[in-house]
Order: C-alpha cells, then sequence, then structure tokens
C-alpha cells in the first residue's frame, strides 16, 4: 500500500493562489479536517516552474511540499508536460501538433505537442531531471505523475507532422522488413493501393487515404508506440536522481491509445474515473460501466491501482451535470476501493476563479469553506478510508473469470465496412461484463498478450481480430480445462485485417462452420428459444453449422437459416468452448451466462442471489492465508465489499455469517443495506 495507507486527496494546484498566502494556508488547514493526507502537485505547472526558457522557480513548490510534509500529507509529484508554457509555442512552433488534414494546431488546450519531436522531449527531459534533482528524495514525494491524461480528451492522440511520418515509416520498415512484406499485409493490390517506395506512405488523412484498414490500424499502433516511448522518456528522466515509483492518469474505454502498452512504462496504474451518475433513475449502467473501468486498470498489472480523479459533486463538461445525490459519493468511493484501488483522489481540492474548469466540482467551493454538503462528503470518506487500512493492505481482487478487451481489435472492428457499420465493441464487452457484474462474479479485463491460465472461464464477445498467437493459447486454455465464450463475427482476420482463409482458427474448438453474416434492420429481427424462454436474435445473426459432436443448446426459428445453431458447446480436452452466433439482450446473457457460471464453478464471494442493483467484490491476499492463531490471519482474510447501487433500501438474503469489518455487527442469513449503501463484511470464525 503506498505510503502505508490509503490515499485521500486530489488534484492541487496552489500555483493559482501564490498572490493570496491567507489561502494557501486555509487549504492545509482544511485538509487535515477533511482528512487528505495525500495531494497532487504540479500538472500543469509548466510556466510557473520554467517562466522563461532555462530559469527554473522551484522555490514556490518547496515550501508548498515542505508546508505539507509539516502536516503529514504526502505529495503524489507531475511532470507538466501535458500542458506546455506560450514562450516554448512561440519561439518553438515546431513543438505542437499537426493534425490529420495536415494543419498545425494554434498555441493552447492541453496534449498539444509532437510526442516525436526531439525539441519537446529536449525541453522536458530537462525539466523533469531538474525537478527530480530538487525532489526526488523529499520525504513526504511519494510517486511520480508522469504528464497527464496523455493522447487526451483535446485531441486524437496523433500528430501528422513530417517528422511523424518520417518516424511512421521507419516504424515501419523494422516491422516489415519490405514494401513486398507491406503490401500483402494491407492487401495493396485492392485499388492499386501498391507502395512502390516507403516515401509514399502517409498516415491516414481526411484528404488522402481512409480505406485501407491494415494503415488504419499500424498508425494506431505507431501513436501508441510513440506516445508510450515519450512516457517512457520521461519516466527515465524523473529516475536520475530518484527510485520512487511512477504512474500516469488512465481514461477508462479511451480509443486513441492500447493502455495495455502505455502500462508497461509505468510501475502503478493510475485513472481517472467520472460516472455519469443520475444520468437516469437507474443507475446501474452506469455503475456497471465504472466497475468494468476499475476492473480493467487493476488487471493490467494484478495489483492494486489508484484512483487519480473523481468528482467530489458536479461535473462541468456534459449537456447537464447534475450533483451527487446523497449516498453517492460514499458509494462511488467505496466502488474504486472494492474493485482494487488504493486510494480516493478528487479533481481537484479547490475550484479556481476562472477558465476552462471553474464550475467542475470541487472538494472546497468559490465560497463557503467547510460548510458545504460536497466538503461534509468528502470528510466523511476521509474518516472511513483509514480503518480500513488494515484490512486491505496487502489485499487485491482475484478473479477466476476473464473478459477479453483488446485495443487493436476495438480498433479494426470498427474500423471495417461491414456487415454493419454501427458496431460498437465496448458496448458489446460492456453488455457480457453486466451478466458477470449481476451475479457478483468479478472478471479481469484482459487483451489477447494475457496469460489465460489462471483462470476457469475467460469470455471473448466480437473477437473479431485474433493476434498471432491468441488461437493457440486459447486452444490450449480449453485443452487444459478451461470453459471459453465467444461469439458471432469472431476469428474473422488477423492482426493486419487480413480475413482467413479454409477455416476459423479455432474451428476444431468451437465445433461450428461459419458460413454467412445476416446483418437484419428490425424488421427481420429473428428468435430463438433457449432454456425454455423466447429471445430476440438482433442485428448479427450469424449462419453457422454444427460440427460433429457439437452440442445445439438453441436454434434459429424463423427465416430460410431456421434449425441453424445460435448456441452451441463443444468439448474440447477437459474443457469446453461455447459459440453465439447471434446479437441477442441482456435477458438472454443472465440466463446464459447463468448456466455457464454453474459449469465453471463460479459463485460471488456471498454465495446468494443477488438483489436487482447489489453485486460484490472481494479483496484478498495472493498468497496462502497463515495458520489459525497467527497474527497476521486477520490482516490475510481479506474482506467483501457489498454495494447498493438502488436509491432504495434493499435485503440480501441467504448469506451465511459474517461481520461488519467496521462495526463489529454480525449478520446471519442476511444483509439489511440502505439506499446507496457500501457495506464491508469479514467472514465470521467457526
Amino acid at each position: 500500500m503506498l505510503g502505508g495507507h490509503l490515499l485521500h486527496g486530489g488534484d492541487y494546484n496552489p500555483e493559482q493562489w501564490l498572490d493570496c498566502p491567507e489561502i494557501l494556508e486555509e487549504d492545509i488547514r482544511l485538509m487535515k479536517e477533511a482528512g487528505v493526507n495525500c495531494v497532487t502537485l504540479g500538472v500543469f505547472s509548466w510556466a510557473v516552474l520554467e517562466p522563461e526558457e532555462g530559469a527554473y522557480d522551484f522555490d514556490w513548490l518547496e515550501e508548498i511540499i515542505d508546508n505539507l510534509g509539516k502536516a503529514d500529507i504526502q505529495v503524489i509529484l507531475a511532470t507538466p508536460s501535458g500542458a506546455m508554457p506560450h514562450w516554448l509555442t512561440q519561439k518553438y512552433p515546431e513543438v505542437m501538433q499537426v493534425r490529420a488534414d495536415g494543419q498545425r494546431n494554434l498555441p493552447g488546450k492541453r496534449h498539444n505537442f509532437c510526442y516525436t519531436s526531439p525539441l519537446m522531449r529536449a525541453k522536458i527531459k530537462a525539466l523533469d531531471e531538474a525537478l527530480s534533482e530538487r525532489f526526488g528524495r523529499k520525504e513526504n514525494v511519494i510517486l511520480w505523475h508522469l504528464s497527464n491524461e496523455l493522447a487526451g480528451n483535446f485531441s486524437d492522440g496523433a500528430c501528422h507532422c513530417e517528422l511523424c511520418q518520417s518516424a511512421f515509416r521507419e516504424w515501419l520498415k523494422e516491422k516489415y522488413g519490405t514494401l513486398e512484406e507491406l503490401n500483402q499485409a494491407w492487401w495493396g493490390r485492392f485499388w492499386s493501393h501498391v507502395y512502390t517506395d516507403w516515401e509514399q506512405i502517409h498516415s491516414p488523412a481526411p484528404h488522402g487515404e481512409t480505406t485501407v484498414t491494415g494503415l488504419e490500424l499500424d498508425w494506431r499502433r505507431f501513436v501508441t508506440e510513440q506516445l508510450s516511448d515519450f512516457c517512457g522518456m520521461e519516466r527515465r528522466a524523473v529516475a536520475k536522481y530518484s527510485d520512487l515509483p511512477a504512474t500516469t492518469n488512465f481514461m477508462d474505454t479511451f480509443k486513441n491509445i492500447d493502455y495495455n502498452r502505455l502500462q508497461k512504462e509505468l510501475d502503478i496504474i493510475s485513472w481517472d474515473n467520472y460516472p455519469f451518475w443520475h444520468k437516469e433513475k437507474d443507475e446501474v449502467p452506469v455503475a456497471v460501466q465504472a466497475a468494468f473501468n476499475h476492473s480493467m486498470m487493476r488487471s493490467m498489472k494484478k495489483q492494486p491501482f489508484l484512483l487519480m480523479e473523481s468528482a467530489p459533486s458536479v461535473i462541468n463538461w456534459r449537456e447537464n451535470n447534475p450533483v451527487k445525490r446523497p449516498g453517492m459519493h460514499m458509494l462511488s468511493s467505496m466502488q474504486a476501493v472494492a474493485h482494487g484501488s488504493d486510494s480516493v483522489q478528487y479533481f481537484q481540492w479547490r475550484k479556481g476563479r476562472g477558465s476552462y474548469e471553474k464550475f467542475h466540482g470541487a472538494v472546497l467551493d468559490h465560497k463557503n469553506g467547510s460548510n458545504t454538503r460536497t466538503f461534509r462528503d468528502v470528510a466523511e470518506v476521509g474518516k472511513r478510508l483509514p480503518k480500513l487500512d488494515r484490512l486491505l493492505d496487502g489485499t487485491v481482487n482475484h478473479p477466476k473469470a476473464a473478459i477479453l478487451f483488446d485495443w487493436a481489435n476495438w480498433w479494426a472492428v470498427e474500423d471495417i465496412t461491414g456487415p454493419r457499420l454501427d458496431l460498437d465493441y465496448p458496448a458489446c464487452v460492456l453488455s457480457h461484463y453486466r451478466a458477470f457484474w449481476e451475479k457478483g462474479i468479478e472478471a479481469d479485463i484482459v487483451d489477447m498478450d494475457a496469460d489465460l491460465s489462471s483462470y476457469q472461464l475467460v469470455s471473448a464477445p466480437l473477437n473479431y481480430m485474433y493476434k498471432a498467437g491468441w488461437a493457440e493459447k486459447v486452444k490450449m486454455f480449453v485443452e487444459n480445462g478451461g470453459i471459453f465464450v465467444t461469439t458471432y463475427f469472431s476469428g474473422m482476420a488477423d492482426e493486419t485485417d487480413l480475413c482467413f482463409t479454409g477455416h476459423h482458427p479455432l474451428e476444431d474448438v468451437l465445433g461450428v462452420i461459419q458460413e454467412e453474416i445476416d446483418a437484419p434492420s428490425e424488421e427481420f429481427e429473428n428468435q430463438f428459444a433457449y432454456a425454455g424462454k423466447e429471445y430476440r436474435a438482433q442485428r448479427m445473426c450469424e449462419i453457422d453449422h454444427a460440427k460433429e459432436g457439437t452440442e445445439v443448446l438453441s436454434v434459429y426459428e424463423r427465416e430460410f437459416y431456421a434449425g441453424c445453431p445460435v448456441v452451441t458447446r463443444n468439448r474440447f480436452g477437459k474443457g469446453e468452448a461455447y459459440y453465439l452466433a447471434a446479437e441477442s439482450d441482456l435477458a438472454f446473457l443472465r440466463a446464459f451466462y447463468g448456466d455457464v457460471f454453474e459449469r465453471a464453478g463460479l459463485k460471488n464471494a456471498l454465495d446468494t442471489e443477488l438483489p436487482c442493483g447489489v453485486t460484490v467484490t472481494e479483496r484478498t491476499c495472493a498468497d496462502q492465508a497463515p495458520a489459525d492463531g497467527d497474527a497476521e490471519t486477520e490482516k490475510h482474510k481479506g474482506v467483501v465489499f457489498v454495494m447498493n447501487f438502488k436509491n432504495a433500501p434493499v435485503c440480501v438474503d441467504g448469506i451465511g455469517r459474517w461481520t461488519d469489518a467496521e462495526s463489529g455487527t454480525v449478520y446471519e442469513r442476511k444483509l439489511e443495506l440502505g439506499a446507496f449503501q457500501c457495506a464491508v463484511l469479514e467472514r465470521q470464525a467457526d
């Protein structure tokens, strides 16, 4: 556990208040009142840290860090590359990004720098090393925060300048070796798109090439590599005088960059969580999305992550921005911890007076100091987290199931033309994940490079692309006793988007032969029966044939392909594989996965049916629990979080005997939860 305890605090921007010493003094007093033990400094401070080229001013920052240290508040220190000062862009306009249309950006906003630019790299490297030398061994500085939301929300994550074009061509040369190999991988003879000189290759552009999907995929991969290399450069710079770990803040299912690649440059995963609570009366869809994102961040390194940013109340950038209703701030904070976070951090501590985010929620508003509902909600979290330090130290979630979410597959499946133009890969995966969430079955979120050996069940919805080695990995997983689930439009193409020919790479494992894909309008929807109930077959209806020995659990009931399989199960080695040939609805996924969980022997931590809106997670130590009587036994037991996302009381029945980890109350057979309540339970000793 970083810093020896759960972190509570958030993004602090004292450079905006250097002319108001009374506010800086009040900040620390109120931080203590709110139970804040850690803040992030310097995220957007470049213009103040280096007010003119080569002239560093760190004294103000050191004073802030020292004052925080006197108050026992730890610091996550950022590198400020997320936003450039105007002196830099005025003198060196080449550091700014060039858009896909060929126009160079004007100064301003964030993430507006070229990741390839040697000058940009030299400037931020020098500043990072200076920060490392000055602060890298400060007692209360515990973590480096590299840049901010890389490839973030004010750009598409890519620079198309000539430096980047040249670097892209060199990257392609290293990957393919020859133009002949590249042309084959990109199927260049189509429309005579054969490259005869490396200089002919250009990034995808609205006024140029956008129809070669192999080019699109490789460009996205290159952007990820270039950005990851930039992050790695910053990591090495701060490590020059410091041995502190490093992170950068991710953003949920963010399409611009493959986080599974970027995470390799980091020691700790952190991310910024801004769910749209109260968008509708039913909070469950938003809760499922947030849980999925938390699980994805935890899964990248199979270790606790940090919730780096969250809104203590309102958000400012949506068309409507509701404040958090009573109880939701505590619940959403505990949800992060329940899924593996060792922190609850906010953006931001104090609202700024001007510019873009002045109405974004903060712990402190423009007025009223600590006398606000938001401050009191934050202070309640600040009181609760220290009580969980002992229980959660050394723990993380260890699911026995995994769901595939792969960035390259995402890029590929949404860039192709056909069989539908409205494929939404994250939404598809999320619909499958919800069936897990509702049952309280935890799942890691993994990509095709992951090790599957620790799982009993792996689900791979809409797994259109098969990376090299993926089919072999799945085959071994099933052969050794695992259960594999996949769907329509899976195993269609390789990692350069060339369609497989002859047969499906996992035909023997899945036990089905693909023939056609019907992508009907609503007027031509099909239907099928599963376990005695009727369900819709909609949007994507794959026409398949079962191989000999494959169990057909359901068939289409309409159209010319009535009788063709919709749900199949095939035994292979010691395990089995399921194939879902049609897109259906959540009602079907609930029924289907309920049966699969039973066959896989997967149960939630309470081993009971959960009411609508309630889910559970469990954090335990990875190693074997000590023998009875050992003083460390309590720590190794781990805890179970029971969360109610309904704005109404619920009762969870059939739970056995549990102890409330915070109050000591013993529950037997049932647990009553209030609206938006999270209970933390320990198993009752026999």
